[in-house]
């Protein structure tokens, strides 16, 4: 655990993580930010932020079962065709700022 990468990394690999572990990232969040995952750490007060990932500069981002189960799995069903993973990447990080979903841009 622990290993730094790019945000977009670890959303490719969002299947492959566990659902009791949380996504840090440095802010400002882009795709490019770096990431890692690790579990929280509930001693560390106030963010419960591990050691780490607090070292590391990075914040909380999302809960990756947050990330799959509640703002991907829905948002993708509901698309017409498969996102790429920039998209899916902007549409995390759209989430994670705001609590709330990116809006669909039509032509």
């Amino acid at each position: 655990m622990g290993q730094i990468v790019k945000l977009i990394e670890l959303v490719g690999r969002l299947a492959e993580l566990d659902d009791e572990d949380t996504i840090y990232a440095r802010e400002p969040w882009t795709e490019d930010s770096d990431a890692m995952v690790a579990r929280e750490d509930p001693d560390r007060k106030p963010y419960g932020i591990p050691l780490e990932a607090a070292e590391a500069g990075l914040a909380y981002f999302l809960e990756v079962s947050i990330a799959r189960d509640e703002v991907l799995e829905g948002w993708i069903a509901s698309l017409d065709e498969k996102p790429t993973l920039t998209a899916i990447c902007q549409q995390l990080i759209h989430y994670a700022t705001y609590d709330a979903f990116l809006e669909e841009q039509h032509d």
